[in-house]
């Protein structure tokens, strides 16, 4: 700094000597005035310089000497000296002066101190240039002042903390990269001697050096930065205190004023304990306070500071510091979001730098993964994936449970970032196996989860399993034989779901190239109206495979434009699909698709996105003839045993079993890839082979495959033929039903191998022997019904003589009598399993035929029908086990329902016996019930059943398992929704709207639940109830919408209903009630749900004929048959009353439905009492974990034999329950609760017939008939039925087999039938001669 020329004043008042003493200079220096020139006194002071440097403190004498020369160096003259070169040796020689006149200095005056040190403090900016040519003497300053410790004069000052201040803001502006350490050095040890010899930092000297760590400050100098760094840890101890006295000023008392530096208090905090954590000791339970301020903007810059000290890499604060680690994981609940959006990113640094912290981490992950904030939930997913892609240890199992969870999000932003997640942890650690064996189990499920979303109902949810397939699980850019052994063993160790959901994403994609080809097709056809119309909902079809199908529709309409103008773009397009094209020229066709529809103009191209959807669904990326060469020939070394099976967890049984099953899909969706005698060659090997399920998948691929055999390759022809007769034959069923239509599929002359087949079968019919009859028959029905013409007669008589006469109608084995309603298939007897397959060969015989004039149809209908009156016991002969009954019905009524199929059959079913195939949906086993729905469910998705079968599953509201109603209404909502989107995208459908509209099943809803056995008094509120609730299980599905005022028109169709007659029953009075009463409850319901059902109906409803007759002229039905007071109780949902035990709404177990209570005939002499006693040990079991189970074919009944257990009155204790009253113990009750869906029971509470109901019998007499079965007819008035007798009608309402509700778990009692004492009395007055089951309702 320069300054004006000053005039030198005589060194008096100087403090030392006199104004007189003389300044004596070194020898030969010359004066130093103001009269000479700057160079000359430059020249003089280097030499003075020169002599206070080789002096030293002991120099007594020369210090005396020169003690005049010191005090006048100190003059304005030198202090204010315009030349920066003079400046700078007064300054050396000053610096030496306190170093030889340690530790007193030669100055007195507590000014004049303050202005050298200044001056010097000055002169330290020369340090900056390390280039000057003075800079040795700069750093000779520095180094000197920083060895003798000169500034600590300055705290005799009252004002030394100005020139503390000065002197560390002209370091820390100074210092940078072209200093070395030494000059560092000086630095640091002159500013913390400063620091650790003083009383004290002042705020202002703290700031000085705080200052330069601020971000901003950082980044513009590096080195000041480091400085201030080294200089903290060197001083922590004494600084700290000053440190903690700002931060408590700024963050606990808001005192900002403090300091400039209080806005950047969090980043000051996050330095210094970077730094040192201990400079923070005092300052972290200050956090503490601001990490519970009510200001959320305040706890989030908290948040974010904590982070940064939490989740670096060497911090041990949560550990040191447990109040305030727990304090902060208090912010993963935060109320303000952005909050909890930073908790939850700091997470991931966390998992990453400190594995230790995961177990307190994964409970609030654990909350914040089902947050209400999108954001949030997704955030979770990137933390824990981003840890698991770092290292997989990071995370633990639960963790990735929450990314498994959000798979399912309702968010598809989140759904997607969880799915693709897991996929490339599996990429990463299974199929690349960086981790090793044990990280690669520990995601092994991330395979068969991911598959599993391919059952969602988001077509964004299925294209993104699609991708995730073809670029993780299996890379469709590794090469062939790489790809297929990923293919093989991904698909052996796939679960049962897994496999499903795989072979069904084939089946879509194969499905979409098939319309993408009919639409190529439809383009070489000559334009017309009916093409066009084609060609509209063909590209309806297509769009809805894509995403966002409202904005596809669009996109595939200009597709279809351009496809029309471009015939080298179809001809691409036709490659693509055809079966021939191979796996790289799919490749290299959407490639140059995708060229020829870019637009460079246009980088977003949503057009170009959506084609590239379609033609990644559609293009063969993985499978083509190199592919299945190079499957068949892994699935041989399996064979052989030189495959790695047992190194990818695999067995070779499982391994050959699975890609034979894998082989198999594929040769429904690429059949001509097979096309090869190296492939058939294996798979005649396979067909050689000891494995039932193997050589079975073998021939269904011959079947599907096999078409150019005959032609092609006759050796294999010549080979493959006997193997089929021999299967057809002795194999077991499956592997003769595929060997007849693999027979029939690729063989021209198949007439002759089929009769070759069915003639030595059809004679050697030995019914003695059933376990060697069920394949020839089955061989023999599939043959009947592929080539009727052939054998439809020949069949006849096999059918009347050995089939109905000789199998079905003789019981020549006894069952086992072990109360069971269900047994495995494996203890199913053999005349059984034979007695189901004759049941099968009569329904395929039938389907062949076609033809429903013959007496055949009627008298199988008839054997049928009587199959499910006599429950499953045809002869009557009580032989049959229970659990062989169920099998039998449960075939009985699924034949109906096949024969439904077919239209001329559907023609000729009765009423009658429509209703008896009905009831089976409310059997007693639970097996039965499940089966049966999912074949009702199949078929009418299919649109394969007519709709008056969709109003069985009304009768499922009184089925007593949750699961099963649930299942019900799933099915009722799949089959309306397919109805109208069929009726939408089919626009000539409206011609057969009585067929296809969901409305028009009211009609034969209500028919059915008229003819229900268990509605027998048209009065009683109960069974009204039990109607209402039946009604409302399909009208609350039906009026989700009301489109086209549907309300309105259901709401007509049962008034319509009151002007017909019952044309089953035209002229029976009661039946006729019946019906109307059903018609007005239902009136109710629809009138008490839905204010739009008095509009308008659009048309006026047709009734079919077959139900009902035509309304009669001037017949007017105004009557209400429900009274106002029964219509308050059914809307008002007055509870029921509930037998003991019945009022426990529990979920159930997987296997648990509730056993039945059957009353009949003991065995003569037998005392037994039909009530059991509930085991303590298995009394209210809640369902278990696993409730998916339920819906598996999970048999409850044969894990739970009955046991019939004599009771002794008197001593059957009290049975505790929850939620019992009191008043639904008396035996009235039982009766008014029949027929009801009851609560889902404690385990076994249905084999208990009530105590009451017990002391009751014992002292009045004989109890009430049983009541009829479910499945039976209901009883003529001729027969003594029971409206003759009040007592009789009471015990009778219920008049079928109801279903099970809940059952023993394993090792409790068992669900099954106690059988009742036989009463004499009672027997006489019995007229039907058929068996009755007590249905009582708990």
């Amino acid at each position: 700094m320069d300054f004006p020329p000053v005039q030198p004043k005589p060194p008096s008042g100087l403090g030392l000597g006199s104004s007189d003493a003389k300044i004596a200079y070194p020898p030969g220096v010359k004066e130093i005035t103001d009269k000479i020139t700057n160079d000359e006194v430059v020249k003089r002071l280097k030499m003075v310089v020169k002599t206070f440097m080789d002096m030293d403190q002991d120099s007594e004498d020369e210090k005396q000497q020169y003690l005049p020369l010191a005090l006048h160096l100190a003059s304005e003259f030198f202090l204010r000296n315009p030349n920066k070169d003079v400046r700078l040796l007064v300054a050396c020689c000053l610096a030496d002066i306190f170093r030889i006149y340690a530790p007193e200095a030669p100055y007195t005056s507590h000014d004049k101190l303050k202005d050298i040190f200044l001056f010097i403090t000055r002169q330290l900016k020369g340090l900056e240039d390390t280039k000057s040519p003075q800079f040795n003497r700069y750093f000779y300053l520095l180094e000197n002042l920083a060895w003798v410790k000169s500034y600590n004069i300055c705290f005799e000052l009252e004002d030394c903390n100005e020139i503390f201040i000065q002197l560390f803001r002209t370091l820390f502006s100074v210092i940078n990269n072209s200093h070395n350490k030494k000059v560092q050095m000086h630095m640091l040890d002159l500013m913390s001697s400063i620091i650790m010899e003083g009383d004290g930092v002042t705020q202002e000297l703290l700031d000085s050096i705080l200052i330069n760590l601020i971000p901003a400050h950082k980044n513009l100098n590096k080195q000041a930065f480091d400085l201030a760094k080294v200089l903290l840890k060197r001083t922590v101890q004494i600084i700290e205190a000053s440190i903690a006295n700002f931060f408590n000023q700024v963050l606990v008392l808001g005192r900002s004023s403090v300091s400039d530096l209080s806005e950047h208090v969090f980043d000051l905090i996050q330095e210094l304990f970077a730094i040192d954590p201990h400079l923070l000791l005092s300052v972290m339970p200050q956090l503490e306070f601001k990490l519970k301020s009510n200001d959320g903007e305040e706890r989030l810059a908290v948040v974010r500071l904590l982070a940064k000290l939490f989740g670096s890499k060497d911090s041990d604060l949560a550990t040191q510091n447990r109040p305030l680690w727990q304090c902060f994981l208090g912010r993963f609940n935060d109320i303000h979001v952005p909050v909890r959006l930073e908790s939850v990113k700091f997470a991931s640094h966390c998992l990453m730098n400190h594995p230790d912290l995961a177990k307190d981490l994964t409970e609030y992950l654990k909350v914040r993964s089902h947050d209400p904030e999108e954001a949030i939930r997704h955030d979770v997913i990137v933390t824990i994936i981003t840890a698991g892609k770092r290292d997989l240890s990071l995370v633990n199992d639960q963790l990735l449970g929450f990314v498994r969870e959000r798979t399912l999000d309702k968010r598809w932003r989140v759904r997607k970032e969880a799915m693709m997640g897991l996929a490339q942890l599996y990429k990463k650690y299974c199929l690349h196996a960086e981790a090793g064996r044990e990280a690669a189990e520990k995601v092994s499920w991330i395979k068969d989860k991911l598959l599993h979303i391919y059952y969602q109902n988001s077509i964004d949810d299925k294209l993104l399993v699609e991708k995730i397939f073809a670029q993780y699980l299996v890379p469709h850019n590794l090469e062939t034989e790489e790809r297929m052994k990923c293919l093989y063993y991904l698909y052996a160790s796939l679960d049962p779901n897994a496999v499903k959901a795989l072979n069904e994403m084939w089946k879509c994609q194969n499905l979409l190239r098939s319309h993408v080809r009919e639409l190529l097709d439809l383009h070489k056809q000559p334009a017309s109206e009916a093409n066009s119309s084609a060609m509209f909902g063909k590209l309806m079809t297509i769009a809805k495979n894509l995403p966002d199908p409202g904005k596809a529709q669009d996109f595939v309409k200009k597709f279809n434009q351009v496809l029309g103008d471009d015939e080298k773009l179809r001809s691409q397009l036709e490659l693509l699909i055809s079966p021939t094209c191979s796996c790289k020229q799919a490749d290299v066709c959407v490639r140059e698709i995708a060229r020829k529809l870019a637009n460079p103009k246009q980088p977003t191209n949503p057009f170009l996105e959506m084609v590239k959807f379609l033609l990644e669904r559609i293009a063969p990326v993985h499978i083509d003839s190199e592919a299945i060469s190079a499957l068949v020939k892994l699935m041989n070394k399996s064979i052989e045993g030189t495959a790695d099976d047992e190194e990818e967890g695999v067995s070779p049984d499982t391994a050959i079993r699975a890609g034979l099953e894998l082989l198999k899909v594929l040769s429904f969706t690429h059949p001509t890839s097979f096309h090869s005698a190296e492939t058939y060659e294996s798979l005649l090997q396979c067909l050689r082979m000891e494995d039932d399920k193997v050589a079975e998948a073998a021939i269904q691929i011959f079947r599907n495959t096999g078409h150019k055999i005959e032609t092609d390759l006759p050796q294999i022809r010549s080979t493959l033929i006997p193997i089929l007769h021999q299967k057809a034959k002795r194999g077991t069923p499956h592997q003769a039903k595929q060997a007849v239509h693999c027979i029939h599929a690729i063989f021209t002359n198949k007439e002759v191998q089929l009769a070759q087949i069915f003639e030595p079968l059809s004679r050697s019919l030995n019914a003695d022997v059933p376990e060697q009859l069920i394949t020839p028959l089955v061989s023999l029905g599939h043959i009947s019904m592929l080539a009727p013409d052939q054998f439809a007669s020949p069949m006849k008589s096999v059918v009347a003589n050995f089939i109905v006469k000789d199998l079905l109608m003789n019981d020549r084995s006894t069952g086992e009598k072990n109360g069971k309603l269900w047994s495995p298939d494996e203890e199913v007897s053999p005349e059984v399993l034979a007695k189901v397959q004759a049941i099968k060969l009569l329904v395929r015989w039938l389907l062949g035929m076609k033809n429903n004039q013959s007496k055949s149809a009627n008298s199988t209908l008839r054997l049928l029908s009587a199959m499910l009156v006599s429950e499953g016991d045809l002869t009557e002969q009580k032989r049959i086990s229970k659990s062989d009954m169920s099998r039998l019905r449960l075939a009985a009524g699924s034949a109906i329902m096949k024969l439904a199929q077919e239209p001329c059959y559907h023609e000729i079913i009765t009423p009658e016996q429509f209703q008896l195939c009905a009831l089976v949906i409310n059997d007693e086993c639970y097996q039965v019930r499940q089966i049966f729905a999912q074949k009702l469910h199949k078929a009418l998705v299919k649109l394969l059943l007519p709709l008056e079968y969709m109003a069985i599953f009304a009768l499922c509201a009184k089925d007593p398992v949750k699961e099963r109603r649930a299942h019900a209404r799933q099915c009722l909502l799949k089959n309306i929704s397919i109805r109208r989107e069929y009726i939408k995208q089919n626009p000539m459908a409206t011609e057969k709207l009585l067929s296809l509209l969901p409305e028009y099943v009211v009609p034969y809803m209500i028919h059915l639940l008229a003819h229900d056995p268990d509605f027998t008094k048209p009065q009683d509120v109960d069974q009204l109830r039990d109607i209402k609730e039946c009604l409302w299980f399909m009208l609350e599905v039906l009026m989700t919408k009301n489109e086209n005022n549907s309300h309105a028109f259901m709401k007509k169709m049962a008034e319509n209903i009151k002007l017909t007659r019952d044309a089953q029953s035209p002229d029976e009075p009661k039946t006729n009630e019946k019906l109307y009463t059903v018609c007005d409850v239902a009136l109710c319901v629809i009138n008490s749900k839905s204010a739009l059902c008095n509009a308008d109906s659009p048309k006026d409803p047709v009734l079919p004929t077959k139900f009902f007759t035509q309304p009669e002229k001037d017949f007017c039905n105004d009557r209400s048959y429900i009274s106002e007071e029964t219509r308050v109780l059914l809307l008002t949902g007055k509870p029921k009353p509930a037998g003991v035990l019945g009022a426990v709404n529990k979920p159930l177990s997987a296997t648990g439905r509730k056993p039945y209570v059957r009353s009949t005939g003991t065995e003569p002499g037998s005392n037994a009492n039909a009530n059991s006693e509930l085991n303590p040990s298995t009394g209210n079991r809640s369902r278990e974990p696993n409730s998916e189970t339920s819906e598996t074919g999970v048999s409850e009944n044969e894990e739970n034999p009955v046991r019939i257990i004599s009771v002794i009155p008197g001593k059957v204790e009290p049975v505790k329950n929850k939620e019992i009253n009191s008043d639904q113990a008396t035996p009235g009750n039982l009766s008014a609760d029949r027929g009801k869906k009851r609560p889902a029971t404690a385990s076994g509470a249905e084999n208990i017939q009530q105590k009451a109901e017990e002391k009751k019998t014992d002292e009045t007499g004989p109890p009430v008939p049983p009541k009829a079965r479910r499945g039976r007819r209901p009883k003529s008035e001729s027969q003594g039925s029971a409206t003759k007798n009040d007592e009789a009608n009471k015990a009778a309402g219920r008049g079928r087999k109801r279903a099970a509700g809940g059952q023993e778990s394993p090792g409790g009692l068992e669900a099954g039938s106690a059988k009742a004492p036989k009463l004499q009395d009672l027997a006489k007055k019995a007229a039907p001669a058929e068996r009755q089951i007590d249905l009582q309702r708990l």
